[in-house]
């Protein structure tokens, strides 16, 4: 015989195959939920590109090759020309007129001191290279791709630079001085720019370490360069200083000879740089 259901019956038994259903998925959904805690989704960390890299004096050859000959030449002159190097104190700041004043340099005086002043021209040159990143990052590009062919040409720009500013001294000497006045003038010059090459060293190095503190370390050889400049200009003051008109002269001096052609070679060190780009 067929057994008759309740209506009543029938919905509950429904009701109850749903509540088991939600319940099912509800378990279902949270294994799910404990196994995506369990496992974590692991993130890649987001990287920056490669940087190039980009080259210094530091890691060129050639460059260092060039800075190595001029402290080589020092160190092989320093034996023989030790003591100019002794009297570097006596040439900057003495002005007192002597008969042996009149005597020229040793041989091996002039020997240690065109070490000492190429020296200088070629730490010059380096400084220089890495002013020029900081004031013109245009050019930057082309400098980290030849290093060594600016540098060659920064440090010819010293060289000449010396040159013509050691004519220019030696024609105002004899002009405004007797002979003896001009080459106590011209003894300042030659130690006190023999001097800063030595001076300057220790910024070089540190510059070429690091070259992220460049600004500070740049603003240090300026300061010695400026301080060099001062002690040589007031050894003149005290060489040519005669009566009051002479300060006029002296004022036109400090505008046409120290502070004009720093202005040009600026220029010319900008001019170089957009050939050489």
């Amino acid at each position: 015989m067929p057994i008759n259901t309740h209506p009543a019956d029938t919905i509950q038994v429904v009701e109850s195959q749903s509540l088991a259903s939600l319940q099912t998925d509800s378990v279902k959904s949270d294994m799910a939920s404990d196994s995506i805690t369990a496992r974590p989704v692991m993130e890649v960390p987001a990287t920056s590109e490669a940087q190039p890299f980009a080259r210094s004096p530091l890691h060129d050859t050639p460059s260092m090759g060039l800075l190595l000959m001029g402290l080589l030449a020092v160190a092989l002159c320093y034996h023989t020309g030790y003591k100019y190097i002794e009297n570097f104190f006596h040439y900057m700041f003495s002005t007192r007129r002597r008969e042996n004043l009149f005597e020229d340099h040793t041989v091996n005086e002039t020997s240690i001191l065109a070490a000492l002043i190429a020296n200088t021209c070629i730490i010059e040159g380096i400084i220089v290279y890495f002013a020029v990143q900081l004031l013109w990052p245009a050019f930057a590009p082309s400098l980290q791709n030849h290093v060594f062919t600016h540098i060659a040409a920064f440090s010819g720009i010293a060289v000449g630079f010396y040159l013509v500013q050691w004519l220019v001294y030696k024609v105002i000497g004899y002009t405004f001085s007797d002979q003896t006045g001009s080459k106590l003038w011209i003894d300042g010059f030659k130690s006190s720019q023999s001097l800063l090459g030595l001076l300057l060293l220790p910024v070089l190095i540190l510059l070429m370490l690091y070259p992220t503190h460049g600004k500070m370390l740049l603003g240090i050889a300026a300061a010695l360069y400026f301080s060099a400049r001062l002690i040589f200009i007031y050894k003149g003051f005290r060489i040519f200083y005669g009566n009051l008109s002479s300060i006029l002269y002296f004022l036109l001096y400090i505008c046409a000879v120290e502070i004009v052609p720093l202005v040009i070679l600026t220029s010319v060190t900008h001019w170089i740089c957009g050939i050489l780009q």
